[in-house]
């Protein structure tokens, strides 16, 4: 197998980590089990039978999140496609940013294979129409990726229409069970209605820390390159600069050790040095050779993102104003 293959299949690897299991812990607790305790592909019932419950992942950009409910999702026995059918039990969703009520409907019903719905159609008949192509397809999970996307707008009518719409989803003979993942905004708007708080179980993957995953990273650093045939000569501090260069978060570290990788691997080295981590990270960030976190002495007082951070935050302070108009 040649060096580019295996780099190859690295990109499409997928590393299990206690996000997954926390996922896949919570989502069989969700699951009807028959008499031997096997999970069935039926939501469980709570509140005397009448409603379902759902899951909210919440993780900033870049953690891998979604790669690992894809995992779960596609891996579990009671969710992919039994015998003679073509779907899976699960629907996954892009939600399109913005979202509207009608927008987000609409690519459910084409995921279901429904395309034609005329453009007069309200919104509430679209996801009446959602629920029971839902049930009728079989579907017991339903996956809302990028879910803070549906409440960018701010306006406090919007997020209650959202909000509405996710209770009933988990109501009545079709409901289903939601999987709500996006950024910490989602935890924030959820809050706003506390029935539908109640209902979603969080799920809040831990960042990463340096001196606590030091060694798992650098045992991962160390198996890659074996992998593709690289020895590796590391600054004793690479993995600290990888923890904060990657925001704490796992997906970009991954991504980052894969794209030294690759400039190592382009360069015809032999090993893999911090200089194809400082290479890597600094063509994705565009930033200054002294501002690269792989190259600076004082690497770690390098704050990254903090535009962004302060414009999250006046985010959010608008759309609780908003929403306390209700």
């Amino acid at each position: 197998m040649s060096k580019a293959r295996s780099l190859s299949d690295l990109r499409s690897d997928h590393v299990v980590t206690d996000r997954d299991h926390e996922i896949l812990r919570y989502l069989n607790r969700l699951l009807e089990k028959d008499n031997q305790g096997n999970v069935l592909p039926k939501p469980r019932r709570f509140t005397s039978r009448l409603e379902t419950r759902g899951i909210a992942i919440i993780e900033g950009s870049g953690g891998g999140k979604t790669t690992a409910i894809e995992h779960v999702l596609s891996n579990h026995p009671a969710l992919k496609a039994q015998q003679g059918e073509e779907l899976p039990r699960y629907l996954r969703i892009q939600v399109p940013s913005p979202a509207s009520l009608k927008s987000l409907g609409r690519e459910v019903l084409a995921a279901t294979g429904l395309l034609d719905v005329p453009a007069r159609t309200t919104a509430w008949e679209i996801w009446r129409i959602v629920r029971h192509r839902l049930s009728v397809l079989g579907i017991v999970v339903l996956w809302l990726d990028e879910a803070h996307d549906m409440f960018l707008s701010g306006s406090a009518r919007e997020i209650d229409e959202m909000l509405k719409m996710l209770k009933s989803l988990m109501q009545n003979d079709s409901a289903v069970i939601p999987i709500l993942s996006g950024t910490e905004r989602l935890a924030e708007i959820t809050k706003f209605d506390p029935q539908v708080n109640r209902r979603l179980t969080k799920v809040v993957p831990k960042p990463l820390s340096q001196g606590v995953d030091n060694e798992n990273l650098d045992r991962l650093v160390k198996s890659y390159c074996q992998d593709v045939g690289l020895s590796g000569q590391l600054d004793e501090t690479v993995v600290s600069r990888l923890i904060h260069a990657s925001r704490q978060k796992f997906g970009r570290a991954v991504e980052t050790i894969l794209d030294a990788i690759e400039c190592a691997l382009e360069e015809g080295s032999a090993t893999l040095k911090l200089e194809h981590f400082a290479e890597a990270w600094g063509m994705q960030e565009g930033c200054d050779w002294e501002q690269n976190v792989f190259v600076a002495g004082n690497w770690s007082a390098i704050e990254l993102d903090a535009a962004a951070q302060a414009f999250e935050a006046e985010r959010t302070v608008r759309q609780s104003r908003q929403v306390g108009k209700r």
